[in-house]
């Protein structure tokens, strides 16, 4: 992701951010509920993806294909849905904007779909560590013995973690 600049903010319609939170609940369903708020503003930015500040903290991303929490809205507002747990070893790699191999992995949620946004948590703490986009479904991910399960999107200081208002 190149540097991400702030071209406008503004504020959006009740209705507009209904038709948000919906496609978010197609994404992590109950837990949608953590991100309703009075005020729902866009920032208008040259990344491709369109960065939402609830409550003034930038929660919410939307790509276009899905709308699901940036990083800090999965620290800020932890949810159970779409998680894949990886063992200490493959932090590093993670935080670092490493994609998630197989061996990795301890643990896959059953909600997690081929193409779909997930977030990526440290098994000790279960603390987000990355969102990314699973490359296959939750039970062929649990059959697979190697290889690259999970394309890493957005990780810990990359341009929308630093995202400065």
């Amino acid at each position: 992701m190149k540097k991400i600049i702030v071209k406008k903010r503004h504020s959006i319609r009740k209705s507009q951010a209904q038709e948000l939170l919906d496609k978010l609940a197609l994404q992590i369903g109950p837990s949608t509920e953590l991100f309703h708020a009075e005020t729902i503003e866009i920032l208008e930015t040259n990344a491709d993806v369109t960065v939402f500040l609830v409550n003034k903290k930038p929660l919410l991303m939307d790509t276009g294909t899905w709308v699901f929490p940036t990083l800090r809205g999965a620290v800020q507002c932890p949810f159970p849905e779409r998680m894949i747990t990886v063992d200490a070893g493959a932090i590093p790699y993670v935080v670092n904007g490493a994609d998630v191999m197989r061996p990795g992995i301890v643990a896959v949620s059953d909600d997690v779909i081929a193409g779909g946004p997930v977030q990526i948590v440290d098994e000790r703490h279960k603390k987000p560590l990355a969102i990314g986009v699973a490359l296959m479904d939750g039970s062929t991910i649990r059959a697979s013995a190697a290889g690259k399960m999970c394309k890493n999107f957005h990780h810990v200081g990359d341009e929308l973690w630093n995202l400065e208002l």
